[in-house]
């Protein structure tokens, strides 16, 4: 079967058109970590390639063979919430199941819920460590993906059992190495989902896991990335992108790795057109893409527009769309920047991440005006003519004195009420008479 560009799940090379996820990252300093017993972080935002990578190194040690590694993803473990025992069931039959698999060895399965019934949730997995390490010839590596799914006592017994196998492995066999993998960092894990005191002594009490020695956040596509990405699609097709495409798409993207896939993929296998591969991809090509994308809002922009919802994302972007200090935290920045949404250009400013971002997010908070506006008879000229900005803003104008004082109080971002409404109104006038530069219109979105 032809290869593709993956919008969904971990790459695989066989199916899809991949970039080597191990040279992604400095693996020369993951491996120093490895080789030096050492347990850390690796954090990304959703959809960057961190399962990918992670898989990618599982394979690699193994291969190498010093080591016995077994990546394991704790996701299913979200559900049991604050129910130790169903959570640490849940983590050990992946555990079992993924040894028996990548590794062939089936002593977790043989014994885990021995040691689960006789030393109870809260310090099962580390006995299962500890006596898989010294049954084994080998050391052990275990990558833990999706850590930060977890919240509350499930997510507490799990670190504290991890830190209590790292101290005592001077006298004790545990994982020679570890790595937590997460779209946060640790000081983001959700210890105390729902501000309850006792969670709050539990975390506070010294960090459950504060053995880590580095966190590492995989980064973005780069130009060349993009290049070579595009460049398998033509070797392997023919299909031709027209010069500048690929920059174009760096341009709106940035480089983050799904939306970098999901304009080619929407373009060269969606698209009707595009899948006679004797069609040339355009630059006008990926600003329409850019358009479908949005107005779908799939699943990746869905899950990032949740996120606006949070106090302390609405802090930091309703400062960046409004320009007014909300007084959000240098934690605050730091927790909105792991999540992907924002991001300091060369010259240091802080803004939203890409041009995509910039139109999405406005357009999430003010879709409610949007579709109430189109209801407006279309200002600013007639399709096909030169946007009158006079009319525009003269017509804007009126509605904002005719309407805003009942309408503004109804934005969940109040403080930035003024520029979504305008956002609404430029982007009815997109609906109705075509394209229109919004970001010089209502501002690059930067602060």
């Amino acid at each position: 079967m032809p290869r593709y560009f993956n919008t969904a799940g971990p790459i695989d090379p066989a199916d899809h058109y991949a970039l080597d996820p191990l040279a992604r990252w400095d693996l020369a300093e993951v491996l120093g970590h490895i080789d030096q017993k050492k347990y850390f972080l690796l954090h990304a935002p959703r959809q960057t390639g961190k399962t990918t990578c992670l898989q990618a190194l599982c394979r690699f040690l193994n291969q190498r063979g010093d080591i016995r590694c077994v990546y394991i993803n704790v996701e299913e473990a979200q559900a049991a919430v604050e129910d130790v025992a169903e959570g640490m069931r849940a983590i050990l039959d992946t555990l079992a199941q993924q040894s028996e698999c990548t590794l062939q060895d089936d002593f977790v399965t043989q014994h885990w819920q021995q040691h689960l019934a006789v030393s109870g949730p809260t310090r099962a997995l580390g006995r299962v460590l500890s006596a898989w390490c010294q049954h084994n010839p080998k050391p052990l590596m275990l990558l833990i993906d999706e850590a930060d799914a977890l919240v509350g006592k499930t997510l507490i017994s799990l670190l504290r059992q991890l830190r209590a196998g790292y101290i005592n492995r001077v006298t004790t066999p545990f994982p020679h190495s570890l790595i937590l993998c997460g779209m946060r960092d640790i000081r983001d894990y959700r210890v105390n989902p729902e501000d309850r005191p006792e969670l709050q002594r539990l975390a506070s009490a010294g960090s459950p896991f504060n053995v880590k020695s580095n966190s590492l956040r995989l980064g973005d596509f780069s130009q060349d990335d993009v290049n070579n990405l595009y460049a398998q699609h033509t070797q392997e097709t023919g299909q031709k992108f027209q010069q500048g495409v690929c920059e174009r798409v760096f341009e709106l993207t940035q480089g983050q790795p799904w939306l970098v896939n999901a304009l080619a993929y929407d373009l060269c296998f969606r698209d009707k057109a595009g899948r006679v591969r004797a069609t040339t991809i355009t630059v006008a090509d990926i600003d329409t893409a850019k358009e479908r994308l949005i107005q779908r809002r799939e699943t990746h922009l869905e899950q990032l527009m949740d996120k606006l919802k949070q106090e302390r994302v609405k802090r930091v972007i309703g400062t960046i769309v409004s320009g007014q200090n909300l007084r959000p935290t240098n934690e605050d920045f730091e927790y909105v920047t792991d999540l992907g949404l924002i991001r300091k250009d060369q010259g240091g400013t802080l803004g939203l991440a890409n041009p995509i971002y910039r139109e999405v997010i406005p357009r999430a908070l003010a879709s409610g005006w949007e579709k109430w506006l189109e209801m407006e008879r279309p200002v600013g000229g007639l399709p096909g003519q030169p946007l009158d900005m006079r009319q525009l803003l003269s017509a804007f104008q009126r509605f904002f004195r005719e309407h805003s004082e009942s309408w503004l109080d109804a934005f969940q971002y109040k403080e930035a009420g003024p520029q979504l409404l305008l956002q609404a109104f430029l982007q009815r006038t997109v609906n109705s008479r075509g394209s229109i530069h919004r970001e010089q219109a209502v501002g690059s979105g930067r602060t």
